[in-house]
């Protein structure tokens, strides 16, 4: 068994029921493995949570690295819409409310500081990039709570509107 197959089980398990119902005894099940294999690959509860929450950075990075854009914020309001539209966004909420741990979200804050301070003194305007990096994590918030509040037409318009306020005058 694949360690990545081994957190979908896990991000699966808390979707279905909650942090609550995440031990490794049910990851193990619904991995289909024994407890012990579970344990090869993460030692304790604690080892699967961080294995998650690195994965979520990883894959954010992997998106911000695909978008095309001219200056970091362009690709990062390009990514948070990619997430948004492949539906991405429910993992990293269940992920970040399984973790009563601080430790356990501290590479999550430290690549939130990165996110939001790579580049900026690089981008055409510093604050409108500040602003829309800061509109990029509200409209992240809210589609991660209600994923049908913004359509695809919704999501087109704010994206024209956010690509307007970077565009220098």
């Amino acid at each position: 068994m694949r360690r990545d197959e081994l957190l979908d089980a896990a991000e699966e398990l808390l979707c279905d029921q909650g942090s609550t119902a995440l031990t490794l005894s049910a990851v193990a099940e619904r991995a289909g493995v024994s407890k012990g294999g579970l344990l090869y690959h993460y030692g304790s509860k604690e080892a699967l949570i961080k294995g998650m929450v690195e994965r979520l950075i990883e894959d954010f990075d992997e998106l911000m690295a695909a978008q095309p854009g001219e200056t970091y914020t362009e690709r990062y309001l390009g990514a948070t819409l990619a997430a948004v539209r492949s539906g991405r966004l429910r993992r990293w909420a269940v992920v970040t409310g399984a973790s009563g741990n601080l430790f356990l979200l501290a590479p999550l804050r430290d690549a939130m500081a990165r996110w939001h301070r790579e580049g900026l003194s690089e981008e055409p305007d510093q604050r409108a990039s500040q602003i829309v990096r800061l509109a990029c994590e509200g409209l992240w918030d809210v589609a991660s709570h209600d994923p049908e509040l913004n359509s695809e037409d919704d999501l087109r318009a704010l994206e024209s509107r956010m690509r307007a306020i970077l565009k220098p005058a």
